[in-house]
């Protein structure tokens, strides 16, 4: 199957698509690419807006001969287009048919848990990268936790990590976190392995990996941990990655262990992020979700580019070894998570998966729907650090 293209971005006309599409024209290697999506219009826009001048594809979420069509061109599909429960299903599908790795920024694991069950064992088989979550979701999380693991050089038991930031939502990750209610999702709300492979957990794995909804000192960082939105989409992730490193005879640990915090600096602090969460929790699952949803972003807006540069992220991991020592690490970065640095990470996973084949994890046939931590590992490490993205080896607490 002769590839013209090495990678085209879906979803192009999004707020965050075109982010994408700005970083990949202002990359300096020699990679060919197009944009894509369902309005010609607006993507000849994007074109012009951001000086691309790339291939226009015309395909819809729902056309599968169009999606089919694209991916049979393309080495790496790069998708933007959420919620990707509504527009993301025949597009993996097209990609794991036409032998076409593929990325997005989804925090959405129910969706994810079906990509598994229907594309896992395929895509496995034809060495098909299939990797969601490579945004702000769920990134930080989970290479900031390989990362420290692999370093540390022994077997940890327990991870855990503490997020803090400056900037705001996306208009789709709220379309995403307000559809949600209306989905009866049942047990994948609260199912703290439900993206781990069958037979990867042992009871006391199970003990200690539920929700976490209190504050908690933590002396090793100098702060309080409490509830973090996103943790109920990271820890699956993170989870899914250990379960695959040890399925490849690279085990973080025995009976290993995370969970993730918000980070705050004072007791007060932490507490009143309690109480935001709390709040947050009324509006979503009330019918006052109807009511606050359109004074929210909606999908395509976003910040200025002030703005953007003035955000932030900062995630702490204490990590326990077998033998109980803590040890602290950490990854950073400037830029709004939810937009700057989601794009980033996207993009340079593409990048990654088109030039550095030969320095992912389980060499070129491994494959399967996987995690940014076991389908990129180091060489995606390596990448960030060269673009801005900041990781603090372990040390001693």
């Amino acid at each position: 199957m002769v590839k013209d293209l090495d990678i085209v971005v879906y979803g192009a006309t999004g707020f965050t698509g075109r982010l994408c599409v700005d970083y990949l024209t202002q990359y300096e290697g020699n990679i060919k690419w197009a944009i894509a999506g369902r309005n010609g219009d607006k993507l000849a826009e994007v074109n012009q807006a951001t000086s691309a001048d790339v291939e226009i594809i015309i395909a819809d979420a729902d056309d599968e001969t169009a999606l089919q069509a694209l991916a049979a061109r393309t080495k790496v599909v790069l998708s933007t287009a959420g919620p990707f429960h509504r527009y993301g299903s025949h597009l993996v599908a097209a990609c794991v048919s036409k032998s076409s790795h593929y990325v997005d920024i989804t925090g959405e694991n129910f969706w994810v848990k079906g990509l598994i069950e229907k594309h896992h064992e395929e895509a496995a088989r034809k060495g098909v990268r299939i990797i969601p979550s490579c945004g702000f979701d769920s990134i930080p999380s989970d290479l900031g936790s390989f990362f420290a693991i692999k370093k540390a050089g022994q077997p940890i038991k327990r991870v855990e990590s503490f997020h803090s930031y400056r900037g705001d939502a996306s208009g789709g990750t709220l379309e995403t976190i307000f559809s949600m209610p209306d989905l009866n999702l049942g047990d994948d709300l609260t199912n703290p392995f439900l993206l781990n492979p069958t037979d990867t957990t042992t009871p006391e794995m199970e003990k200690q990996s539920g929700d976490i909804f209190a504050i908690a000192a933590k002396s090793e960082i100098d702060g309080y941990g409490a509830p973090f939105i996103m943790a109920s989409a990271n820890t699956r992730v993170v989870r899914r990655s250990a379960a695959l490193w040890a399925q490849n005879q690279d085990p973080y640990g025995p009976d290993f262990v995370y969970q993730e915090f918000a980070f705050h600096p004072t007791r007060w602090r932490a507490l009143k992020g309690l109480m935001g969460m709390a709040a947050i929790g009324m509006v979503l699952f009330t019918p006052l979700r109807k009511l606050v949803r359109p004074l929210l972003k909606q999908p395509g807006e976003g910040p200025s580019e002030a703005e953007r540069n003035a955000g932030w992220f900062d995630c702490k991991f204490i990590l326990e070894t077998q033998s109980g020592v803590k040890m602290v690490s950490a990854i950073r970065g400037d830029g709004d998570p939810g937009y700057k640095v989601t794009s980033k990470l996207v993009s340079e996973c593409a990048l990654c998966l088109l030039e550095d084949s030969d320095a992912l994890p389980g060499g070129r046939t491994y494959g399967g729907v996987l995690t940014s931590a076991s389908g990129l590992g180091m060489a995606l490490v390596e990448r960030l650090s060269q673009v801005g993205i900041e990781f603090d080896a372990p040390r001693v607490a």
